[in-house]
């Protein structure tokens, strides 16, 4: 059905929709809207700018599995036609054990980016598979894809890393799109499974989880861009991480850890820092979980309120071959999402002098802080503005091919988390 919206310029409008039962009705709908000579554009009330030829530079496949998941895909979706116009497929699956069917929505969105230019102009296919067909991707997506193009595949949720079916669609695939701050429990076993995937397989990973910390690591890396405190970088001897959980107890597995340990992975990574002792629970009293002999300080830990929460956590220890490194996940009772960070402490010990820093950031800004022996040497603030899922989405598609920072962060994280099962 051919659809004629008035011009917005710089916004995404409808301008086909049909259904189909198929993939080869679907095929067959997506000829029809660039074989249709006779689409236009409501220019001033009158019909007057033919939509142009489909421009799409990539396949992006969304694995959505719940309705309200997939709508805001899209919607993060259709404000990149402009930018990164491609081939969406998004699939939800339904009752998996009654008879197969699909039931597919095929749309193409326009966008005009100015008067005088030609349209943008991208498919997008919203399906919805039940019984074996909601079983095999694959089998689903890989028909529908453009072969000459890049494939990307965005799983928002929780990504069943380890299936056949997963693995047979990320076989389809050049990179993968996947949020772990948003993965339930403490989200640690999923991490250690994308870091295997990552290992196994020549996708290009994107964890929106990581790519929302640049600003917090470009802060930290700023602190030791100062040539007074750079020679402290070699002499690191603790790493601390305060994230927010909703639960009084602070109980292991009751916030979502990932973004906590992608910290400690990206600097492990970059200093060059071995595991000597992955992660375990911290005991309410200061004590490792299953080592009797070993203690972490944690200092008083209150909430936001004031209130004084449990010395739950984690620790672990790293090394640099020379000296070990002290590192602690720490929670605090918060408004903030569950595993939000909320402060990146650091502490060096060089030749008797002590330099420690604090990182915290806000809605628009992050604040370091650093001080000398005692004594605060700096008090800076950057404007570094959160990102949405739009930007994120876009940074992914425009990354191209593995990033080393990310592989080495992620990589690093993994073996912080070491073989344990998710609490």
């Amino acid at each position: 059905m051919i659809t004629v919206a008035p011009v917005k310029f710089g916004e995404p409008a409808l301008r086909w929709s049909a259904r189909a039962h198929s993939i080869a009705e679907i095929e067959s709908e997506l000829a029809r809207i660039w074989a249709s000579q006779d689409l236009t554009a409501d220019m001033n009330g009158e019909p007057g700018r033919h939509v142009s030829a489909r421009t799409s530079v990539m396949n992006l496949v969304v694995v959505a599995r719940r309705p309200e998941i997939a709508e805001r895909c899209a919607a993060t979706i259709q404000a990149l036609t402009g930018r990164h116009p491609s081939r969406t497929i998004v699939i939800q699956s339904a009752d998996p054990d009654g008879p197969s069917w699909l039931d597919a929505r095929v749309e193409a969105h326009c966008v005009l980016p100015r008067e005088d230019a030609p349209e943008t102009c991208a498919e997008t296919i919203h399906l919805t598979c039940g019984g074996e067909s909601g079983l095999h991707l694959a089998a689903i997506a890989t028909p529908l894809i453009i072969h000459d193009l890049p494939v990307t595949i965005w799983w928002p949720g929780e990504p069943p890393l380890t299936t056949r079916a997963a693995r047979d669609l990320f076989a389809t695939a050049d990179r993968l799109v996947v949020d772990g701050s948003r993965w339930a429990g403490d989200g640690l076993t999923r991490l250690r499974e994308l870091a295997d995937l990552q290992a196994s397989t020549r996708l290009a990973i994107s964890d929106f989880a990581l790519v929302r910390q640049s600003r917090w690591r470009e802060a930290i890396a700023s602190i030791f861009d100062d040539p007074d405190f750079l020679p402290y970088l070699r002499y690191l001897r603790r790493i601390a991480v305060t994230y927010g959980t909703h639960d009084e107890t602070c109980a292991p597995g009751s916030a979502n850890l990932v973004k906590p340990i992608y910290h400690v992975g990206w600097m492990a990574s970059r200093l060059g820092l071995s595991v000597v002792r992955p992660l375990a629970v911290v005991g309410g009293h200061g004590q490792v979980a299953g080592a009797a002999t070993r203690t972490v300080r944690t200092g008083p830990v209150r909430s936001i309120s004031g209130k004084p929460v449990t010395g739950r956590g984690f620790a672990a220890t790293l090394t640099d071959g020379r000296t070990e490194v002290a590192v602690l996940a720490r929670p605090i009772v918060s408004s903030m999402p569950s595993g939000t960070t909320l402060r990146v402490e650091l502490r060096a010990d060089r030749r008797g002098s002590e330099l420690r820093a604090d990182v915290t950031a806000e809605a628009e800004t992050v604040h370091v802080r650093v001080w000398q022996d005692g004594v605060e040497a700096w008090d800076r603030r950057f404007r570094a503005p959160r990102r949405n899922d739009v930007d994120l989405l876009a940074e992914a598609i425009e990354a191209g091919r593995r990033d080393p920072v990310a592989v080495d962060a992620l990589r690093s994280a993994a073996e912080l988390v070491g073989d344990r099962a998710e609490t």
